[in-house]
This record gives structure tokens, C-alpha cells and sequence, in this order.
């Protein structure tokens, strides 16, 4: 009766790697739906001079982020340098300092694209710090739609 069936059945050891304990960061974590982003700008908002971030409980469906840089910033070139900077600070950052069931939006501000990477990657952890500890701004209210 030695099968490998039998052998697995048992409950897994706990992980006490904190590396693999930390939830992923993946693909599957991005927000893409509008309505995401516009339930995370009711949030709480953390303004900071390269971006600002915003940060929405979700009702248990994971850690999740989105990335939103407008055309007011610049060119395509220059707006998808921004998200691909800001996509590798959310996926170095997330895991160990993002909040658990959480959505984290980062809209790109115009002196984002020439901050230091290093000078971003601070902002972000004190930024992720304060949406922790429930500072920063509380989000706007939902727009009233005009009738005709």
C-alpha cells in the first residue's frame, strides 16, 4: 500500500519560507475590468510625488493591482516605460508589503517617468506603509451622472 496517492493524502507540512508563504504576484492578479478601477478610486487614496495609489478592500479575491498612466503624461513610448516601471515595483513590493484582499491601483503623476527607480521603489513601500495604517485620503464619491 505504499502508492503515491497514499503517501500524498496527507495534509502538507507548513511553510515557514516566507518567500513562498508571501501570496503571488502574477498575471492573474491584474484588474482590467472599469468597474474595478472606478470601486478602487472610492478607496483610500495615497498621493506621492511619482504617483498616487489607491487601495480598496475586495470582498476575499486576492491581493490585486492595476496600473491606469493617462496621455496628459506623454507619448506611448513614455507611458508604457511608466507602467512597466511601476509593474516591477508592484511585483517586487506586493507580496510583503501589499495588504491581504486588497485592490492596489497606481496612476502615473507627469515627474514619474524621470524619478529614480530607487526613490520610486521608497515611495511605493511608505506609501503601501500608510495604506496599512489607514492614512491618506479617504476616496471620492461616486459621480453623479448628468440627465438630459
Amino acid at each position: 500500500m505504499n502508492s503515491p496517492q497514499a503517501a500524498n493524502s496527507g495534509t502538507a507540512p507548513p511553510v515557514t519560507d516566507p518567500a513562498v508563504a508571501a501570496p503571488l504576484v502574477t498575471d492573474r492578479n491584474v484588474l482590467t475590468r472599469r468597474a474595478d478601477f472606478l470601486a478602487a478610486n472610492r478607496g483610500l487614496r495615497v498621493p506621492m510625488p511619482g504617483f498616487v495609489l489607491l487601495v480598496r478592500p475586495n470582498e476575499g479575491q486576492g491581493m490585486r493591482y492595476g496600473i491606469t498612466v493617462t496621455k496628459k503624461i506623454g507619448n506611448a513610448v513614455v507611458r508604457n516605460r511608466m507602467k512597466r516601471r511601476f509593474r516591477e515595483l508592484l511585483w517586487a513590493q506586493l507580496p510583503g508589503k501589499g495588504l491581504p484582499d486588497h485592490d492596489h491601483v497606481l496612476i502615473g503623476r507627469e515627474g514619474g517617468v524621470e524619478r529614480d527607480f530607487a526613490r520610486l521603489s521608497e515611495e511605493l513601500s511608505g506609501a503601501l506603509g500608510r495604506a496599512a495604517r489607514g492614512e491618506g485620503q479617504r476616496g471620492r464619491p461616486p459621480r453623479r451622472r448628468r440627465t438630459r
